[in-house]
């Protein structure tokens, strides 16, 4: 469990490796002794990773509003169509040829818009990790097109970033009111105040919530697959393609500042695993 500078007297902690969340989950259960029975319950979580940089936002933008095995297949085309996915040559492409592999407009403007950013060198993606979870959640979502959960599972999965706090995420929120003995499940707004103890820790506590809620509601409410370790963005095409993300939670539907969807997307609905929370 790496510290990477201090925010206000936090340090910035970064789960690089099964044993850096192990060492943070009991850190964070030391602090507040209602996680120690959530910890039994549910065990020590694993720890769950993706590629990071532009091809990992990308492809989480790529799942935005759509099934497993949509953008699975749309991202296929996109890594042979670009091999290696790069912002520059994301840039270069026109539309049309995007199109063809399967994007929206929606989508394309937004991953137009990253790459342009990152060309420009008015973003950075690695340097968010040293940010504040809470800088580096408004960075993000400044973006077109990314918002709150596109965010969140970029600082948590692609980076690994210990606080950052996924308010919006339904089995989170569910598995809280079952382990803290809620009335209700508590909105996104209400999950802020609610975490705010476990600072710097907050992802922490994400991934100790999911793992609760595997054992509660005997089902993954991770947004990303529990196998999903791996975070060399130079595996062959056929590897990679198993790390595409698993987009069921319905706290990404719910966030209207991603992208709407097409009705061709729309489409895609009936396909979903979704959360009956």
């Amino acid at each position: 469990m790496k510290e990477a500078g201090l925010l206000k007297n936090r340090p910035i902690y970064h789960l690089d490796t099964q044993a850096d969340l192990e060492r943070a989950v009991r850190k964070l259960v030391r602090g507040d002794p209602r996680l120690r029975p959530i910890l039994q319950q549910a065990g020590m979580p694993g720890l769950r990773r993706r590629p990071a940089g532009f091809a990992g936002l990308a492809a989480i933008v790529v799942g935005q509003q759509l099934s497993i095995a949509s953008a699975s297949s749309i991202w296929s085309r996109l890594e042979v169509a670009f091999d290696p996915f790069h912002h520059d040559a994301l840039l270069r492409s026109r539309a049309d040829k995007l199109a063809r592999l399967g994007l929206s407009a929606a989508k394309i403007k937004t991953l137009k818009h990253i790459a342009q950013e990152i060309a420009e060198e008015r973003l950075n993606l690695d340097a968010l990790a040293d940010l504040g979870a809470d800088e580096a959640h408004r960075t993000l979502t400044s973006l077109h097109g990314v918002g709150p959960w596109t965010a969140d599972i970029y600082l948590l999965f692609c980076l690994g970033h210990g606080d950052a706090w996924p308010a919006g995420d339904l089995a989170v929120q569910e598995a809280m009111r079952i382990g803290l003995n809620l009335t209700s499940r508590p909105t996104a707004k209400e999950m802020s105040p609610l975490a705010e103890d476990w600072r710097p820790l907050r992802g922490v506590a994400a991934h100790l919530w999911w793992a609760y809620y595997k054992v509660a509601r005997k089902r993954d409410g991770a947004p990303v697959p529990e196998a999903i370790m791996s975070v060399d963005t130079a595996l062959p095409t056929s590897d990679r393609r198993a790390n595409q993300l698993n987009p069921s939670s319905q706290a990404q539907r719910e966030q209207v500042s991603d992208p709407v969807p097409t009705a061709r997307e729309r489409r895609t609905t009936s396909e979903r695993h979704r959360h009956r929370t």
